[in-house]
């Protein structure tokens, strides 16, 4: 059903909020004025979650917070409203449990912002130098492997920062992941703090659940592992660690060159040991802070964190664990078999909605929260921009999946070869030269036509350039996009990268395998999951199947043939990007990525 916008324009938003609405209605009419400089509006302007566009003039993308990936039926009927009334008919999932508008008018963000306010979502630190959206294992409470529930934390992690006077003007953008246990389906080993549940064997023989605290990862150009803090950190002392991690990147962070600014730079500059120490430190005295965040937060001691599994670890058939292929014909039982999990300890079943590209359009949004209303689901964005409904019946997945197929969201993609993750690429952003929008759609196709889109166990992440958007490094088959020159003209093409892995509370990033043209990169991923499908023995990890195939640089001298231009005279295509109608061309704009 379509929300009623004039009830929610009549609803009390709490003071400070509304206050806040204020400012930035007014902060964005004194720059329409022209009495407000475009440095000092940029900031302000980021700060609140309202980033340009390559578009340039007024077109704003708007960047929804969705903590750990969690949103209710009546925020979905926002989203449906601002993706119908205030940008392109749709919205876009993200892999950091986002939700993207973009060709949002400045003149009229302010009303997008009210409503989201109206319906308790902000986007308020989704951009600029502060601390982004907490993100979540999208399983958590759900997940037969994780050692405890990492919801309550997130929620509490995601309070004591949003609107924090430490989160505002940090050196440069702060990310924090939580996972419920080493399968890392949270993704906490590349952040700046990533935090995964574990446990530790008390004097008496009881077990002690807590977590271990990784910091200073991070992707882009230059991507640094994230590496351990201490063995282990205690529940009372978990938010303490995170807010120590969040002050000495403060203090310590370079805020003359942007392009280092990142915390996994410290390393580099003070080395890990260094670091460490000042970390905790830092933590030592915090107790002496006013707000000292130490103790079980309150959304712990209400909600509880015991597990949905054993509260051991990872156990066989974790989320990940996808089979070969799937056996079943009749399409409800291939959906069931791919995108339904099941918890162990008290009996939770939960199913993927597959969402094409991450995007979901206006009657989706609304269908999604009807389904998800009747059901008494909860529902949460996945950081493969796909979405899961929790709380299920067994008796309700038919009816779930029936109702999935009538918005085309139902087919078995979750952690399948289709389920391709890419960046927004040169549609919208600045920094991309290529359209990777445009190459994830054609992988998919491709791989449907060839009959492998069903191939367990093989990711595929594009980003349209080399600072990993698209988290390009972490998959079993990445791409980045660059510029190409072939007979005197420039073409779009990509850098394929095989072999990277995430879990285990270890990460491995991918090896450089060979350089395509963008019209033959799909033909490429088609040829790699052929063999690898051929290949791999029964239960076989892609990258254990590399490394008997002899690495990424071998597998891609069988891809050289692919890596040809023909003239532009005989094919013209490939000088011109995926999308787009004229020649390619590279453009970069400024990028406030690193303002």
């Amino acid at each position: 059903m379509a929300i009623d916008v004039r009830e929610l324009e009549t609803r009390t938003l709490d003071p400070d909020i509304a206050g806040e609405l204020d400012r930035y209605e007014q902060t964005v009419a004194e720059y329409l004025r022209g009495d407000l400089d475009e440095d000092t509006f940029r900031v302000f302007r980021l700060n609140n979650g309202v980033y340009g566009q390559r578009q340039g003039g007024h077109n704003q993308m708007v960047r929804v917070k969705i903590p750990y990936g969690r949103v209710t039926p009546e925020q979905l009927e926002v989203l449906a409203h601002i993706s119908e009334h205030h940008s392109r008919g749709w919205g876009h999932l993200t892999t950091r449990q986002n939700v993207q508008f973009h060709f949002v008018d400045l003149e009229r963000s302010t009303e997008v912002l009210r409503l989201l306010a109206s319906v308790g979502l902000t986007s308020r630190e989704a951009c600029g130098d502060t601390v982004r959206n907490v993100v979540g294992c999208h399983l958590a409470g759900a997940c037969p492997s994780e050692v405890l529930d990492i919801t309550p934390w997130a929620e509490a992690a995601t309070r004591l920062f949003l609107r924090s006077p430490y989160a505002q003007r940090l050196p440069r953008k702060f990310k924090i992941n939580f996972s419920g246990c080493a399968v890392d389906c949270g993704q906490a080993m590349f952040n700046d703090v990533g935090v995964v549940g574990v446990t530790r064997t008390r004097d008496d023989g009881t077990t002690e659940p807590g977590f271990r605290v990784f910091l200073a990862g991070g992707l882009g150009a230059n991507p640094h592992p994230a590496q351990a803090l201490e063995e282990f950190t205690s529940r009372e002392d978990l938010l303490p660690t995170i807010e120590a991690c969040l002050r000495t990147f403060d203090h310590y962070g370079n805020r003359d060159n942007k392009l280092r600014a990142r915390m996994k730079w410290l390393v580099d500059t003070m080395g890990i040991d260094a670091l460490r120490e000042r970390i905790v430190k830092e933590r030592k005295f915090l107790r002496a802070a006013w707000g000292w965040p130490g103790g079980i937060p309150d959304q712990v001691v209400l909600h509880g964190d015991a597990p949905a599994g054993a509260g051991v670890g990872p156990v066989t058939n974790a989320p990940g664990g996808v089979p070969v292929k799937l056996l079943a014909t009749d399409p409800f039982a291939r959906w069931a078999e791919a995108n339904v999990v099941r918890g162990v300890a008290n009996g939770t079943v939960s199913a993927y909605a597959y969402c094409d590209l991450g995007d979901i359009t206006t009657s989706q949004f609304l269908a999604l929260a009807d389904i998800q209303r009747d059901l008494g689901a909860d529902l949460r964005i996945t950081n493969r921009q796909n979405l899961v409904f929790r709380d299920l019946a067994e008796g309700d997945l038919r009816g779930l999946h029936e109702r999935l197929a009538a918005i085309d969201m139902a087919k078995p993609g979750a952690e399948l070869a289709r389920d391709v993750v890419a960046c927004p690429g040169a549609d919208t952003c600045n920094l991309a030269v290529t359209q990777s929008r445009g190459l994830a759609s054609a992988i998919g196709t491709a791989l449907d036509e060839a009959g492998l889109a069903e191939v367990g166990g093989v990711r595929v992440n594009i980003s349209g350039c080399t600072n990993s958007c698209g988290q390009h490094h972490i998959s079993d088959i990445g791409f980045f996009g660059f510029e190409r020159r072939a007979h005197g003209r420039s073409a779009p093409g990509y850098q394929m990268l095989l072999g990277g892995r995430l879990g285990d509370t270890q990460i491995e990033f991918g090896d450089k395998a060979t350089k395509v043209p963008a019209k033959t990169a799909a033909d490429a991923v088609v040829r790699v999951v052929q063999r690898f499908a051929d290949e791999r023995d029964a239960g076989e990890t892609f990258s254990g199947w590399l490394g008997r195939a002899g690495g990424a640089d071998e597998v891609g001298k069988g891809l050289a043939d692919l890596d040809v231009f023909p003239t532009p005279e005989a094919d013209p295509d490939y000088y011109v990007d995926f999308g787009e109608t004229g020649p390619y061309v590279k453009q970069v704009g400024d990028s406030e990525c690193a303002t």
